[in-house]
């Protein structure tokens, strides 16, 4: 069960890993695409509806999260970003957010030095064991795909 301060006004999470299984599907002609979970889409409206902002910053750059960001008009969308923490820091800053007003949600090598920075940390049960063993990291029940993005938009919003 996951534990988080009524305190909390941003949620800034990775993409793949958390709101997909980490698949990549590629086609015959070369295009990708990401299965993603309504579950977690859902979510992502229970936050909004609540207040909460969301963020995320990818290393990736993917239609699944133009969309998300069109549909709920996500402001801080980070894309193609393999070191993190400088786009953390700036997001932090432009909205004035301390350590007590946000969470990170993470699942792999690239997301440590946000995961490590943050106070409130979150990753899923299927991301590498090096984020697994991450100091003060609080653990999904649901794998990432599967609603773990869910999980913790109920841990805020009930």
């Amino acid at each position: 069960m996951l534990k988080l301060p009524k305190t909390i006004k941003m949620v800034i999470t990775d993409f793949d890993g958390i709101m997909t299984d980490n698949s990549v599907y590629i086609t015959d002609d070369g295009k990708s695409s990401r299965k993603i979970n309504y579950k977690d889409v859902t979510g992502y409206f229970l936050l909004k509806r609540k207040g909460i902002d969301i963020s995320i910053i990818s290393g990736e750059k993917n239609g699944a999260i133009e969309m998300l960001k069109d549909l709920f008009e996500l402001e801080e969308v980070h894309q193609r970003i393999w070191v993190k923490i400088d786009v953390l820091k700036e997001i932090l800053k432009r909205h004035n957010l301390s350590q007590e007003e946000y969470v990170y949600i993470g699942d792999d090598i690239n997301d440590m030095e946000c995961l490590e920075y943050a106070k409130y940390k979150i990753t899923v049960p299927n991301a590498t064991d090096k984020v697994k063993n991450i100091d003060g990291i609080q653990m999904t029940e649901f794998c990432g795909g599967e609603g773990a993005f869910r999980e913790v938009a109920d841990c805020l919003t009930e």
